[in-house]
């Protein structure tokens, strides 16, 4: 029997389309992060655009929706959280693009 092959649900599809273009939402950069040189702030989002690392430990609900990674010698995190589009409460239907905002935080594993 052949390895069963699983499709991203809706709300990976779209966590991944923004990701990985940074289009469709807003991207924020934790203090640490931001007083990184400029060389490893774009190595590390680099590394977070390109983020394929997803298994049942770091993924256990298949949205891809969180990735750990190190770059230039920073064990670093990134998570997407879905807001309404007022920016005020949580998204009710975070799989709908047209009431949902997505936030991209991107931080050092020590700021979490």
């Amino acid at each position: 029997m052949g390895a069963v092959l699983l499709l991203p649900s809706p709300i990976a599809r779209l966590n991944d389309a923004f990701r990985t273009t940074l289009i469709g939402g807003k991207v924020m950069l934790t203090a640490g992060i931001a007083e990184l040189p400029e060389r490893t702030r774009a190595n590390i989002l680099t590394a977070v655009r390109t983020f394929a690392d997803f298994s049942e430990d770091n993924d256990p609900h298949g949205e891809h929706d969180f990735g750990a990674f190190e770059a230039d010698g920073h064990k670093c995190f990134w998570k997407i959280d879905y807001y309404d589009k007022s920016m005020e409460s949580g998204s009710k239907e975070p799989a709908n693009p047209d009431v949902t905002t997505r936030v991209l935080t991107i931080m050092l594993a020590s700021e979490y």
